[in-house]
């Protein structure tokens, strides 16, 4: 029996789940509810594309492969059990590492009100020099009136400990000068591009240039406007007080070196939910944390 077989045998939901080889370069499970459809890879439990009424939401980069020990550029990558750069440095990969590895799939479910799958990942042995704790994480993605991921942590070991995160959400755009990002006014942002200054947003944000950016404080409640595509998403999250506004624009794009063209910038924008920044969560021995991110179409 192949890794599929075994996947649809066990996990299959007959017209709402199947389990299939991605062209990215291993198996993916398609969930499919009305007319909506999303592709999630067991490589980093990553959602890679969601479709409704056959319309991509997210951005992907045409050269994205699954590699074992390598991240997929583009769809909703889990960044844990840090956001960012190991204060260790090198050779901590940047974002964490469960975002390189295979999941599991834990179970799925399918009913009239929407469709969902769980995969889970520990830590393991060879974590320890970067993230001395045991710990499990569990991603659950769910198709209903829209798109929710939910990402729960839970110490399994006798002390509490620190951690930063993100759901690195990649969104399709028609051009970055079209797109306009809502409900941060009046937020206090560290600027990464000015040796993290803080500065306070005025009215929305657009983009001329690179922006990479954490936003603190109250960020529950965003919307994504692209009036090239005449879009507007709105993306709700819990378990957070930080949110990540990213686009590489020219000179980040040709050093990143897997964006698949120079001007790919022009057609992505990454709001990430996320605990970054100030926003650090502790979690208690034989506690839990839930960090979940809702995306829902306004138009």
């Amino acid at each position: 029996m192949t890794a599929i077989d075994a996947l649809t045998t066990r996990h299959g939901r007959p017209g709402s789940i199947t389990f299939e080889t991605s062209p990215l370069g291993g198996p993916v499970a398609r969930l499919i509810h009305g007319d909506q459809q999303v592709l999630v890879a067991v490589h980093g439990a990553q959602v890679v594309n969601w479709t409704c009424a056959g319309e991509g939401l997210l951005w992907l980069s045409p050269v994205a492969r699954i590699r074992e020990g390598k991240g997929i550029r583009g769809g909703i990558p889990v960044c844990w059990p840090w956001f960012g750069d190991h204060a260790g440095g090198a050779p901590h990969p940047a974002h964490g590492f469960v975002r390189h590895r295979v999941w599991d799939v834990v179970g799925t479910t399918a009913d009239a009100t929407g469709v969902s799958i769980r995969l889970g990942t520990t830590t393991r042995d060879s974590d320890l020099a970067a993230f001395p704790h045991p710990a499990s994480v569990e991603l659950t993605v769910r198709l209903d009136d829209g798109l929710s991921l939910s990402l729960e942590t839970r110490n399994r070991g006798d002390a509490p400990f620190a951690l930063t995160q993100a759901l690195h959400t990649y969104f399709r755009v028609s051009d970055i000068a079209s797109v306009s990002v809502s409900g941060l006014d009046g937020a206090t942002y560290l600027d990464k591009l000015q040796d993290f200054q803080r500065m306070a947003q005025a009215g929305a944000i657009t983009f001329g240039g690179e922006v990479d950016r954490i936003y603190v404080g109250e960020t529950s409640r965003i919307v994504l406007e692209v009036t090239g595509l005449d879009r507007r998403l709105l993306i709700e999250s819990r378990g957070s007080r930080s949110a990540v506004v990213w686009n590489p624009w020219t000179d980040k794009t040709a050093r990143l070196g897997d964006m698949g063209s120079p001007d790919a910038f022009r057609q992505m924008v990454c709001i990430e939910t996320a605990n970054a920044g100030d926003d650090v969560v502790t979690i208690p021995a034989g506690g839990t944390h839930v960090l979940s991110a809702a995306y829902r179409r306004l138009d």
